[in-house]
């Protein structure tokens, strides 16, 4: 099998999201990492590309550096993922597209909604490949309720109630030093969204991607709970979807006791479904007048869709890492040509604008004491 010679900036010692990326870009043999800018500290990007097994020659001080070397390379890099702070996704991403080379980009797409559009429109012009990696909607049984929607098992869809809850700033992390929490609430880095930005865009595109609905205008009350944070930690959000349905969206990362409480429920006319992150192998259907059912991955009556995502039997688990895998091998097959855009379920760069939107839309209709507000401005 053709593997996709891939290249990294940030993800050097000590990152967290990067180690995910590099394990799901193995997980399924399709990708060979082969150079990186792995840190702005020049010490530790290299030290960092000694351990990942990166040729010294392939290892560089900065971005910029990074997609002139390899671009002009008859060996170069064919893709590049970006597992950088959200501030640095649009300076990252638009100086890769301009070298031709595909991009994998982790959530959300950029700190602003007009650098959003400028990377979409930039994309297209370059016609090179612009994944957004929404991990959820890999998961097998994700895959599964929404081929269940799209074949109109549910009927029309009425009501969708979507949370993420999490509780890891439940307390003032961001002041005593924690990394991941400095940046995540400092504006200069994260964007205008706090919880809506980080784990909001997620619960945003997995009720799109599950429903195959829009969300065609939002109200979003919008909360910083703890000490002097500066973006929110808590978001409640009502959703009017293009067809008449409605939504509620919750996003917090200070719900005691909730450790990544993503859970979606879609009610339709004819039945509802519900799914949970924590339990992610099972998903509930219950048709009117009928008992419920639990479909579990691997088991009967199980679509392509989900057993496409699978690895290995029912009873064992997949999760996290796996998803974020079938992702990747999606991604591998879009750049090799073995599926069209049209046809595939990667996310791409439209997603994330679409992630963007949502977060411009939550936090005008915050300010403006809670208002209906249109996702895409008319």
């Amino acid at each position: 099998m053709q593997k996709i010679r891939l290249g990294m900036v940030g993800g050097g010692q000590g990152a967290f999201i990067g180690e995910v990326h590099r394990i799901a870009s193995r997980i399924d043999n399709r990708f060979d990492l082969v150079a990186g800018a792995l840190s702005s500290d020049p010490t530790r990007a290299a030290e960092s590309a000694v351990e990942l097994g990166i040729s010294t020659d392939r290892s560089y001080a900065n971005f910029a550096d990074m997609a002139i070397a390899e671009s002009a390379r008859e060996d170069g890099i064919q893709a590049v993922s970006i597992v950088t702070p959200n501030h640095l996704h649009f300076p990252v991403a638009k100086v890769f597209l301009e070298a031709g080379i595909h991009v994998i980009c982790d959530k959300p797409l950029t700190s602003t909604l007009e650098e959003a559009v400028q990377l979409t429109q930039l994309s297209k012009r370059k016609n090179v490949h612009f994944a957004v990696t929404y991990n959820y909607s890999a998961y097998p049984m994700v895959r599964q309720a929404r081929e269940m929607i799209a074949a109109g098992r549910l009927g029309s869809i009425r009501v969708i109630q979507i949370e993420y809850a999490q509780d890891w700033l439940a307390t003032d992390l961001e002041a005593n030093g924690q990394k991941q929490a400095a940046w995540r609430t400092d504006p200069a880095k994260a964007g205008a969204g706090g919880s809506i930005g980080d784990i909001g865009t997620h619960a945003f595109h997995l009720s799109e991607f599950i429903s195959g609905l829009r969300c065609d205008s939002l109200l979003a009350d919008l909360e910083s709970f703890v000490g002097k944070r500066r973006l929110d930690d808590n978001a409640h959000i009502l959703i009017r979807y293009d067809t008449g349905a409605k939504g509620m969206l919750w996003a917090s990362q200070v719900a005691t006791g909730k450790e990544n409480g993503l859970k979606i429920s879609i009610y339709g006319a004819k039945a509802g479904l519900s799914w949970t992150q924590e339990n992610p192998n099972y998903l509930s259907f219950t048709a009117i007048s009928q008992a419920t059912q639990i479909l579990s991955r691997g088991g009967p009556n199980i679509g392509g869709m989900a057993s496409a995502a699978s690895r290995i039997p029912a009873g064992h688990p997949e999760g996290f890492l796996e998803g974020f895998a079938t992702l990747y091998s999606d991604i591998a097959d879009l750049i090799l040509g073995k599926v069209s855009i049209e046809n595939s379920l990667v996310p791409t760069v439209e997603d994330g604008l679409r992630g963007m939107q949502f977060v411009d839309a939550a936090v005008k209709s915050n300010k403006a004491d809670s208002s209906w507000v249109k996702l895409v401005a008319e």
